[in-house]
């Protein structure tokens, strides 16, 4: 492209603190972690850190509360290089917050909450939907990634639905409006049943609606269907010993989204993705963690050398 693309990412803005341990907790106590960290994260936010240090120009659209965290929050990522002017401000509610355990491993356990009063619906869009290349949401604003994806699909802009764990009515609801469904294995296992995996769910979810469908499976990599020849598809993840898996699938798919709107093809677009989550699991903090385009080009062609 000549410029960079422009992305709206739409969802969940938290204050996420981390904690490293040599091993996650299997009982009540204390324990005391070998590090820790605080920063502005949640999945659309994450995502909108990685499209930014991909090169893209990203703005996000998220609702906190009208506390002093939500001002915090969002000064962090405007930092960042994020537009944070649709950032919603509710009276009297809580901005989100998470705990989060990191394992020697990489592997992690989150404890989230959400104000209900800060995830209302929205009544409008606060942008021009068409200012921009792609739409990414996440799930846990439904009312606003409903608008957001419907816009863009009516609009002929890429819809990216990021389908994670939620209750199953709400990832139901928003399966029609997207354009491109990435869902992470656990997400596709409650639309799809736990006996259905990668390449089915992806062909299951496929028949129910019509548009690209692609299911990570992390160090698995992942599953996607071509349109072109109606086969799924597997790209390898890059083989590495990861640090903290935390926001590997938010840049997974910031980085997706990137590359959508660059007009890439798919395969390119998935190696992509896929190269720049694995860098982030080299990182400890979660979203702290995501690579500059550089970084992850320079991943992909010696992944593609190999």
């Amino acid at each position: 492209m000549s410029r960079p693309p422009r992305i709206l990412c739409v969802g969940a803005l938290t204050q996420d603190t981390i904690y490293r341990l040599d091993e996650l907790p299997r009982g009540p106590g204390k324990f005391i972690p070998l590090e820790a960290v605080q920063n502005a994260a949640g999945m659309a936010s994450s995502a909108a850190t990685a499209a930014k240090r991909q090169g893209a120009d990203v703005s996000l659209w998220a609702s906190v509360g009208d506390d002093m965290l939500g001002g915090e929050l969002i000064a962090e990522l405007v930092a960042e290089g994020i537009d944070c002017s649709g950032v919603r401000r509710v009276a009297g509610a809580r901005s989100a917050i998470a705990t989060i355990l990191v394992d020697a491993a990489g592997e992690r356990m989150i404890v989230p909450f959400y104000d209900p009063r800060a995830t209302t619906a929205p009544d409008a869009l606060p942008f021009d939907i068409t200012a921009f290349d792609a739409v990414l949401t996440d799930v846990r604003w439904p009312g606003a990634a409903a608008l957001a994806l419907r816009a863009a699909r009516d609009a002929g802009i890429p819809a990216i639905l990021d389908v994670d764990v939620a209750a199953r009515p709400v990832l139901e609801s928003l399966l029609p409006f997207a354009t491109h469904i990435v869902a992470s294995e656990p997400a596709a296992a409650i639309l799809c049943g736990d006996e259905i995996a990668g390449p089915g769910a992806v062909q299951v979810l496929h028949a129910r609606t019509g548009v690209f469908v692609a299911v990570t499976a992390g160090g698995a990599g992942t599953f996607w269907l071509d349109m072109a020849t109606n086969a799924v598809r597997h790209t390898k993840a890059p083989e590495i010993t990861p640090v903290d898996t935390l926001a590997a699938g938010d840049v997974f798919h910031g980085s997706f989204a990137v590359g959508l709107a660059e007009g890439w093809d798919m395969e390119r677009t998935i190696r992509f993705a896929s190269a720049a989550a694995a860098l982030k699991c080299l990182t400890f903090g979660g979203r702290l963690g995501a690579p500059n385009r550089a970084e992850t080009l320079a991943m992909l062609e010696g992944e593609l050398a190999r």
